[in-house]
């Protein structure tokens, strides 16, 4: 899941001057997540994610809680408890408490559809000020798709080798004459047309880059929807490199947030209604449930019992 970009002579003494450079500090770190400071992982064909900063960590969320309870305690066990319980019971305000910093490079549409996690610090690459990379995705053959039947979110039957092919080859050939049009209307002995309104040329697989800075409990919301088999696949690949940083970062609380959100189930009242009558061995059929047919299918699915 952590796949190391590969990266030019002087992009690698960037980040090795960064690792070397040591400071003291009385502020928590994190080993795990030290060890993998500044290091770029690989994401789609030309994009990444690195961590270039990070405070706190799950200690951090213990202290926060623990200001209304006096000292607490300090063992390990009891820290997963309080960790656990915050998460099971929704107390969101002591996970805002750590914050981590990425530098991110993506394609735009990635980042267009990213940006609606609102709770974040952004800075992206400018357009206006600097020349854009002739840099664009070009998906795997196995992830071009036809459109869902069922799904106006999502795709379906994977495309025929001939039929990738010839998208493949169109996003390739409509991307590079967009580039090509760029390069000769900023051409300072040319056109020279302002890079602002040079850059709206370019199609949305081109990539950019930015740094993000978010909390802890707002990452988990963004992980929450974007690393889920429903999410679009471009960007499940970067929240599941997000996710494995996270388990380095805040173990514990990774932990909790797996077992909590993204593997449980909530329940509606009506739902949950079915589950005790079905527990105490009544007969119930979604016409009897209050359920709408998708909620009681759903339901169905989530206790493993066939819809009948």
């Amino acid at each position: 899941m952590l796949t190391l970009r590969t990266l030019t002579a002087e992009q690698q003494a960037e980040i090795d001057a960064l690792r070397d450079a040591t400071t003291t500090t009385s502020r928590l770190t994190v080993p795990a997540l030290e060890d993998v400071m500044y290091r770029p992982f690989a994401a789609l064909d030309h994009g990444f994610i690195r961590v270039v900063d990070y405070a706190g960590g799950d200690a951090s969320v213990v202290q926060a809680a623990r200001v209304s309870y006096g000292k607490g305690t300090k063992a390990t066990s009891d820290d997963r408890g309080l960790i656990r319980y915050l998460m099971s019971h929704w107390h969101s305000t002591p996970f805002e408490m750590p914050s981590i910093t990425f530098h991110v490079k993506l394609p735009i549409f990635v980042a267009r559809q990213w940006i609606r996690t609102r709770t974040a610090s952004t800075n992206e690459y400018s357009g206006r000020y600097s020349i854009l990379d002739r840099e664009f995705y070009l998906p795997a053959p196995e992830h071009l798709a036809q459109q869902s039947t069922i799904n106006n979110q999502g795709r379906g039957e994977t495309l025929t080798p001939e039929q990738a092919k010839q998208v493949l080859l169109l996003l390739s050939l409509g991307a590079e004459q967009a580039y090509n049009d760029y390069e000769e209307m900023i051409d300072p002995q040319g056109i020279n047309l302002a890079r602002e309104l040079a850059r709206m040329n370019l199609p949305v697989n081109f990539y950019t880059q930015w740094y993000w800075k978010i909390d802890a409990h707002n990452l988990m919301n963004f992980l929450r929807l974007r690393n889920d088999s429903h999410a679009q696949y471009e960007i499940r690949v970067y929240a599941e490199i997000i996710q494995a940083l996270l388990e380095r970062w805040m173990p514990l609380t990774a932990e909790a947030f797996r077992d909590y959100r993204q593997d449980s189930y909530n329940l509606s009242a009506p739902a949950l209604d079915v589950v005790r009558k079905k527990l105490a061995g009544e007969t119930i059929d979604q016409a009897d449930s209050g359920l709408s047919r998708r909620e009681w299918r759903e339901l169905m699915k989530q206790l493993h019992i066939p819809d009948s």
